[in-house]
């Protein structure tokens, strides 16, 4: 067992222009782009009200002139209801599962500032890669709100809060879930053991967000990444709470990641000097 935080990497200066970091840091934008499109495209369709959306194909005195108003996409409510729930967590996982296997040959798949921060604690990568990565995530989540505001035509993009919960209770559940989420990541994506178990990491990585989704979002929306918080949070300008999606799933993220590498892998070799990456 070696000391925690002993394995932890910070980098040199010419790691973040170096070709293959870059490559990296765009992979991750684009995997997060589609995930956080797939998954907060969901929740609009789910939730989201439209005040007033009018057609016309005439700017005048056309009689084909009409005005629609719609409420809530899908369902009343939808996104309260148990339909609305697992769709908007299978959403969420299918979007993960795709994020995460496009690019886990690229940049590792992380798609997930909290993933990204627990492989840092574990000396998986440098911290100057965490920042490259954090930038292409956050930003990725951002662009995909962007565009699902505009091609709804203006609709609001859901924002992760409380509901039944207090705040510590919530920022548990944020840990808890995370907690998961990463220890799966390590268990059968970062593991040097895990042999043919890698195959199904991507599939493994959506199947618990989707379930955690299940557990923990009608109490806190059941993020378990910032970027999911971040991107609504930044296009509707609602901070509300908004720490806990930092908070709790970085906290959860470091604990498993100094569990996992500090207890169940044995390494054969020392870590890689700042200089490789």
């Amino acid at each position: 067992m070696s000391i925690p935080f002993s394995r932890i990497a910070w980098g040199r200066p010419e790691e973040a222009s170096h070709p293959d970091a870059l490559k990296a840091a765009l992979a991750e934008f684009i995997s997060t782009l589609i995930f956080i499109f797939a998954g907060e495209g969901s929740s609009i369709a789910f939730s989201a009200s439209i005040t007033a959306l009018t057609r016309s194909l005439s700017l005048s005195s056309s009689p084909h002139s009409s005005h629609y108003f719609i409420t809530n996409k899908l369902t009343d409510d939808g996104s309260t209801t148990p339909a609305g729930l697992v769709a908007i967590a299978l959403a969420y996982g299918f979007g993960l599962f795709i994020g995460v296997s496009v690019s886990a040959n690229i940049s590792g798949g992380h798609v997930n500032p909290a993933v990204t921060f627990g492989a840092f604690i574990g000396g998986n990568i440098t911290f100057l890669r965490l920042v490259l990565y954090w930038i292409a995530q956050l930003l990725g989540s951002t662009i995909a709100c962007l565009l699902l505001k505009f091609t709804t035509d203006g609709l609001s993009t859901p924002v992760l809060t409380l509901s039944s919960v207090s705040v510590w209770d919530g920022l548990v559940f944020e840990i808890v879930m995370t907690f998961g989420l990463v220890y799966t990541v390590y268990a059968t994506a970062l593991d040097p053991k895990k042999g043919t178990l890698g195959t199904i990491a991507p599939l493994a990585i959506g199947l618990i967000v989707a379930a955690n989704a299940l557990a923990g979002g009608p109490f806190t929306g059941a993020a378990m990444n910032p970027a999911v918080a971040f991107g609504p949070a930044l296009v509707s300008w609602t901070w509300t709470y908004h720490w806990i999606y930092w908070a709790g799933p970085l906290i959860g993220a470091a604990i498993a990641g100094l569990i996992y590498e500090h207890i169940f892998i044995t390494r054969t070799h020392e870590r890689l000097p700042t200089g490789e990456f």
